[in-house]
């Protein structure tokens, strides 16, 4: 039975360390045979921390990579070869035997290459004091060329080919700089002449990844499935995702867990042979701008966060009171999970005070709860709903003290969903599992699945920003 693995808050939930405990050997355990990414990029940032002190982020490689784990990344993931390269030193360096060798790429996946990044960066500096919190590395531009150019879109397959590359590589570089803007990207071009390498240094790098990665195709997904467990590890968070998330504070990228159950769809598998765990921390975060309705300044001071920070692109790193309004809006956004993983439990004994938000109090009244939309994808009726999160601030307040016990049941009861771990602190020692829930992950089918009607419709194509 495989398990897919979501962020319901804005990311930084602890997915990383999650995912590397279901990837570290235990007795009785059934091993994991791959970790399968399904989302996003190399904007992926999963903490992990070893029992001997080994600290990665795992951005494009799986988070079970420290237990030899295999990496799958499935065809929709944007691959970025040069991070993938800078990442496989890091993990050498940690003592991984030859990174690359644990992963394999399907040739459909898309690049993500400097030219997207640059347009990236010259887009979000151009915004100015109303940037959108990007991480600066050209995810959003290499989701919207493909959609815009799909036969032209780099991708990982294309790699084998220096010629059909090279042609790509100048046409993404000369569009991108031209002054017609792309589409789905808002009205003006990207402003300004890119800072951006030659082609053919491009070419040398691409190349070079497809001479030590192992490329594969569609029949790839299926083998490994039935090989063993995998686990889906997912991106970001679904407070962030393009259709569902408060716009324009978004991500290019389907965040819920509708990716990996595509994949396994492909694969011949059922829905209900994955169990969907969605991980939430004790108190909510988020990086640079954007609605977080429990912020409290003191939170960020009083809980420090050794691995999360200021980025130069994202913004400051916020701290917030658990808003269940905004959790519970998650939750239903993915169509219901099948149970919990709670992080960040020794945060309520370290910070007397930590609270949970059940509802909030905005200018046009009470608001108990985030209110669905009725079909995903309206971004004019999401922009509406940020607007009024942006002036909404946090009532109807519960205090469960600094008993973890008590924040599990104040969790659980506030999303409707068991929780089936639990993490006080970063590594893989530092979590216990409900009394057989690891044992029985997958077991659980749609039992006690909260369900949104209409929630499960994807966008073909997202409107412009």
């Amino acid at each position: 039975m495989h398990t897919i693995v979501v962020d319901l808050g804005y990311g930084d939930a602890g997915k990383g360390t999650v995912v590397d405990r279901l990837c570290t050997p235990r007795p009785g355990a059934e091993p994991v045979t791959a970790v399968i990414r399904f989302n996003g990029g190399a904007q992926a940032a999963h903490n992990v921390v070893t029992t001997d002190d080994r600290h990665h982020t795992f951005a494009q490689f799986g988070s079970g990579t420290f237990s030899h784990v295999p990496t799958h990344l499935s065809r929709l993931m944007l691959v970025d070869p040069l991070a993938l390269a800078a990442e496989a030193r890091h993990l050498a360096g940690l003592g991984v035997p030859d990174p690359l060798a644990l992963l394999t790429v399907d040739r459909r996946a898309l690049l993500t290459t400097p030219y997207h990044a640059a347009a990236n960066q010259a887009r979000e500096r151009a915004r100015g004091t109303a940037r959108h919190g990007s991480c600066g590395m050209g995810i959003g531009e290499t989701a919207a060329y493909a959609l815009a150019h799909p036969a032209d879109a780099p991708t990982a397959g294309d790699c084998t080919s220096r010629t059909t590359l090279r042609r790509k590589l100048t046409l993404l570089r000369d569009r991108l700089a031209s002054p017609i803007p792309l589409k789905g990207m808002g009205d003006a071009p990207v402003p300004g002449p890119l800072d951006v390498p030659p082609v053919e240094a491009c070419l040398d790098a691409f190349t070079a990844f497809a001479d030590h990665v192992t490329l594969v195709d569609e029949s790839h997904l299926p083998r490994l499935l039935r090989s063993g467990r995998a686990v889906f590890e997912g991106a970001q968070g679904v407070l962030l995702d393009e259709w569902h998330g408060f716009h324009p504070y978004t991500t290019w990228s389907t965040t819920t867990f509708d990716g990996a159950e595509t994949l396994l769809a492909e694969a011949g598998r059922p829905r209900e042979s994955a169990l969907r765990l969605g991980v939430v921390r004790t108190y909510t975060t988020r990086h640079g701008p954007g609605p977080l309705v429990t912020e409290d300044p003191a939170l960020t001071a009083t809980l420090p966060e050794p691995h999360n920070g200021h980025g130069r692109w994202q913004g400051a790193f916020r701290a917030g009171h658990f808003d269940a309004p905004a959790h519970a809006y998650a939750v239903a956004a993915c169509g219901g999970v099948d149970g919990l993983a709670v992080t960040h439990l020794d945060a309520p004994a370290r910070r007397p005070g930590l609270r949970l938000a059940r509802g909030y109090r905005t200018p046009q009244g009470p608001m108990p709860r985030i209110p669905a939309a009725a079909r995903p994808g309206d971004l004019v009726r999401q922009q509406r709903l940020t607007e009024r999160l942006l002036t909404a601030r946090p009532a109807d307040w519960q205090s469960p003290g600094p008993d973890p016990h008590a924040w599990t049941e104040a969790i659980a009861g506030a999303l409707s969903a068991p929780v089936l771990m639990q993490s006080y602190g970063p590594t893989a020692a530092d979590k216990t599992e409900t009394t057989g829930a690891l044992g029985t992950l997958g077991m659980l089918g749609t039992a006690g699945k909260i369900t949104a009607p209409g929630s499960r419709n994807t966008c073909p194509e997202r409107s412009p920003a």
